[in-house]
């Protein structure tokens, strides 16, 4: 068995985390940890998990030696604890910002402070199996990609592999995303009163994940983030401008050829249907991302989709898959619940 513990246990991501791992054959919990509530079932927390765990939350000085530790912090955090959690696992799985960009300089104007740890910036793997697998397969720090980051990073990366489009014209990201994207802790705008029917946008420009995304692709990405009404989900629609000569053909070559043997990226772009692109209502609580495409042949102009549930696919699920490569485990082991419809 695998012992893991889970620091950041009392928030949403955390929450999935231990969903999944108390789930998962092969993995045993050894330690939930919250600064809120020492002592504490976590089934109080979390009533979902009822008659799954006795599971109590205890504090980080209470983790003995694991295999694994996750990391579900608030940002900033992980970067002056990281020698407390490496002196506890051997593999660390940072799910909080501070390790995602391996620029000093785009960290801090994107979170708006100095780094801590400069010095591990290389060090940290990023958490993304579909661009990224074989490296994961041995490293030890490990850092999962943001939940919108993921998304337009996965729609986008075909194109951006087979060489479809204007790379130096850049891409745009309009992004979606449910209350539950901005935490357990959140102030006043997630109020219900405030947030229900609404559709604010909360960063128009300069969001952190479009770095993650330039990073990953090595595009320059510019991207809006929208809060919508939804819980969970995220949805990503990324225009870009395709190079003279390619046509839908090819574009449907490109993710199909990318995505054929990926056990959670699936292409949807059908012609008729209720859910003709991708969608994250039909995403909720599994570990897909489903990606799809729309083009203006006349125009050049294409669209690329990109949608998933943010706590899963987009954390805690994405993960637990890194876990399981690192671990030499099947990729898909306790990740396999496909998603609910009707919802």
């Amino acid at each position: 068995m695998i012992r893991v513990a889970v620091a950041g246990a009392a928030g949403y991501i955390g929450g999935e985390l231990l969903r999944l791992l108390i789930g998962h054959p092969e993995v045993e919990v050894v330690g939930a940890v919250s600064s809120r509530f020492p002592g504490k079932r976590v089934d109080g927390v979390h009533p979902n998990l009822r008659a799954s765990t006795d599971l109590l939350f205890c504090s980080a000085d209470e983790v003995g030696e694991c295999d694994a530790v996750f990391l579900a912090l608030p940002h900033r955090a992980v970067m002056t604890q990281i020698d407390h959690w490496t002196q506890r696992a051997e593999l660390v799985i940072d799910l909080t910002g501070d390790f995602r960009l391996d620029d000093p300089s785009a960290f801090e104007r994107y979170y708006g402070e100095e780094h801590q740890a400069p010095h591990l910036l290389d060090a940290f793997v990023p958490g993304l199996p579909e661009l990224h697998r074989e490296r994961l397969r041995s490293a030890n720090l490990i850092s999962v990609p943001g939940c919108m980051a993921t998304s337009g990073v996965l729609a986008l990366h075909p194109l951006v592999e087979h060489g479809l489009i204007e790379t130096g014209a850049g891409v745009q990201i309009d992004a979606r995303t449910g209350s539950s994207g901005s935490g357990s802790t959140a102030g006043p705008a997630n109020l219900h009163a405030e947030r229900s029917g609404a559709m604010r946008v909360f960063a128009p420009t300069s969001h952190r994940h479009e770095a993650e995304i330039s990073q990953h692709l090595g595009v320059p990405a510019r991207m809006t983030a929208t809060g919508v009404e939804a819980v969970r989900g995220v949805q990503t629609i990324c225009h870009a401008t395709l190079r003279p000569g390619v046509d839908k053909a090819a574009v449907r070559r490109a993710y199909r050829r990318q995505y054929a043997e990926e056990p959670f990226v699936r292409v949807v772009a059908h012609q008729r249907g209720i859910f003709r692109y991708p969608d994250p209502k039909i995403l909720l609580g599994s570990n897909f991302c489903d990606v799809g495409y729309a083009l203006d042949e006349d125009t050049g102009r294409l669209t690329a989709i990109g949608a998933l549930d943010n706590l899963v696919k987009g954390g805690a699920g994405n993960a637990v898959q890194c876990l399981n490569i690192r671990m030499g485990r099947p990729e898909a082991l306790g990740l396999t619940f496909p998603g609910l419809h009707p919802l």
